[in-house]
């Protein structure tokens, strides 16, 4: 296996774990001011879906032996893309963005126009990209067509349950 690969998912953990970092940070602030979490079961099979996604596709390049290449270089292009991305949703929510479902008290719905056009744009445009890209990075195609469909049904749940805590806050307003 290329070194260049094996650099690349040492960042690619970095990266996570840094945006785990003010996840934390602002879930702190969040509870602090009275915030309450929803859906923590699926938050944690979420964060564990996604650890073995990474290692997975780092155990498939290393039986494949992948050499960095242009599927590679796509895959590369793909996750740049997302994890820029994910900079900007976490710039756009600020405080209020963690991996968790946490609804403030004084929550308010961004208004951005990311957020008007794209629905869950932290999941359709950072996660998915994201895990795609990765899998190409590493020519792990077994993790790909059969791991990204059971990450999906877990964000399918999230992306529910967001939604009703969501709209239980707004009903709950009016």
């Amino acid at each position: 296996m290329d070194f260049l690969l094996i650099a690349v998912f040492l960042v690619g953990a970095a990266i996570r774990l840094s945006s785990l970092v003010v996840s934390k940070r602002h879930e702190a602030a969040l509870r602090r001011d009275g915030a309450v979490e929803h859906g923590a079961l699926n938050t944690r099979l979420l964060a564990f879906a996604h650890v073995f996604y990474y290692v997975a596709c780092l155990g498939e390049g290393i039986a494949r032996a992948t050499r960095f290449d242009a599927v590679s270089l796509t895959g590369f292009g793909l996750y740049g893309a997302a994890i820029l991305m994910l900079v900007w949703i976490v710039r756009l929510l600020g405080p209020i963005w963690t991996v968790k479902i946490m609804i403030a008290r004084d929550h308010v719905v961004n208004r951005h126009w990311l957020f008007r056009t794209v629905r869950h744009p932290n999941y359709f445009l950072n996660i998915l990209p994201e895990l795609i890209g990765f899998a190409l990075i590493f020519h792990a195609y077994v993790t790909l067509v059969v791991g990204l469909p059971v990450y999906l049904v877990i964000l399918v749940i999230r992306i529910r349950q967001e939604e009703a805590a969501m709209r239980d806050l707004f009903s709950a307003k009016d």
